[in-house]
């Protein structure tokens, strides 16, 4: 019987066949945490009396509140420091990036397993690559063994046909299939995505599909990879790492979804519900003004996301009543956008340009709201209380749509600027 992409990485793994449901003790290639799940790691990993970490790839990354707020963060900061210096963990310290991001550029590559202490570790499976968040032990015992536990999972297939229309992003597709879907539509699931649509994507717009298929409860998302995977390898040192990974043609799927985007309007999710998806037409006409705008995070902080935003914002002003936060994801983005001038046309059009990291996404920082707050961001969630107020009002949408409302003071149909 063919198997889905979960079940063949898994299965290479174990050493031999899987099948969903079957509880196994998969090796792991890559292990991660950050600031906010890495102490209790260290922690759990000092219980058990390991004294160094089992493999290569063990990765801390300081990027939730980076630089720190206050003194209890530091002195959370400076438990993995320490660990890194006694284990030959890797340390990725303030304005390295937010560790999906940097995971992406640096360390994972095709037909690997990834774990990370941090939900949205499934980015990268956009690079055909098995990753999937677990708890801070769970994460302990990865950096101690090299291995860990879990359930093989059904995979739920997304196809997506469709040439998308101008002003129309993977923001905007993964929003609507999760809308569909419900919040809870993929729990503990694969969810693996294909069409021409998924096709013709940059790398940068599928990794966007797969940090939020954690939004649909997804245990994780993939991709399988193609000569674009090959590019990215390539652009960041790792040809060498890329392999051919896709599904077989008579894999078995549990549930299969079709979508046409073709005719699809960029979509905005409404508070306090990733899945409270609604069209950009109905928002306008509800006229929401917002007080603040944020564009980064590792959803929507890559390059690609940055030129879009910029090519909005370019020559014009953000509203005088909004607050515009800008945070590329990583360094390199950083950088890059500097070469290309994105940057400037950032601070022309009145945003705050901050360091990379997740900033105001976590809510502990950079951002947070005050009382009744209206923000439109590019980033996966939106929950009550997310980014720091539970009395705030947060709604999601692509940069795009993000730059438009930036302008205009209220959540904004995009594609007017892009025509």
């Amino acid at each position: 019987m063919g198997k889905t992409i979960a079940e063949k990485i898994l299965s290479e793994h174990v050493g031999r066949d899987v099948t969903p449901g079957e509880i196994v003790v998969v090796p792991v290639d890559v292990a991660m945490v950050q600031d906010g799940t890495g102490p209790l790691t260290v922690e759990e990993f000092d219980k058990l009396g390991f004294d160094d970490v089992a493999i290569d790839r063990a990765i801390l990354f300081i990027d939730h509140a980076a630089p720190s707020p206050r003194k209890e963060l530091s002195n959370a900061h400076n438990i993995l420091r320490d660990f890194s210096k006694r284990t030959k963990a890797i340390l990725s310290d303030v304005g390295e990036g937010i560790c999906h991001q940097l995971l992406i550029e640096k360390y994972v590559n095709p037909g690997e397993v990834l774990v990370g202490a941090d939900s949205h570790t499934c980015t990268s499976g956009a690079l055909g690559a098995f990753a999937t968040g677990m708890g801070s032990t769970d994460v302990a015992l990865a950096f101690g063994l090299s291995k860990v536990w879990m359930k093989v999972p059904e995979t739920h297939r997304f196809v997506v046909k469709g040439e998308l229309p101008i002003g129309v992003f993977s923001k905007d597709i993964i929003l609507h299939i999760i809308g569909t879907i419900g919040a809870d539509g993929a729990t503990y699931k694969a969810m693996e995505f294909e069409g021409d649509t998924i096709e013709s994507m940059s790398m940068e717009a599928r990794f966007t599909l797969t940090n939020m298929a954690v939004e649909a409860g997804a245990k994780t998302g993939l991709i399988a990879t193609d000569e674009k995977t090959l590019k990215w390898l390539e652009e960041h040192g790792r040809a060498d790492k890329f392999r051919e990974i896709r599904p077989d043609a008579d894999a078995q799927y549990e549930k299969t979804y079709e979508f046409d985007v073709s005719k699809l309007e960029p979509m905005v999710a409404y508070p306090h519900t990733v899945d409270n998806v609604r069209p950009i037409s109905e928002a306008v006409k509800d006229e929401i003004k917002v007080n603040q705008v944020f564009i980064g995070t590792c959803t929507n902080g890559r390059l690609e996301d940055l030129r879009i935003a910029a090519s909005i914002l370019r020559g014009r002003h953000k509203h005088p009543d909004v607050r515009l936060i800008v945070i590329p994801a990583s360094r390199k983005v950083f950088m890059d956008a500097m070469k290309e001038g994105l940057l400037e046309v950032f601070v022309e059009a009145g945003a705050a340009v901050l360091a990379p990291g997740c900033g105001p996404c976590v809510g502990v920082h950079e951002g947070v709201l005050a009382d009744g707050e209206v923000v439109i961001s590019t980033q996966n969630r939106n929950f009550k209380g997310r980014m720091g107020n539970p009395n705030a009002f947060i709604y999601l949408a692509s940069p795009a749509t993000a730059a438009a409302s930036a302008i205009e003071g209220k959540i904004a149909d995009p594609r007017k600027y892009l025509e």
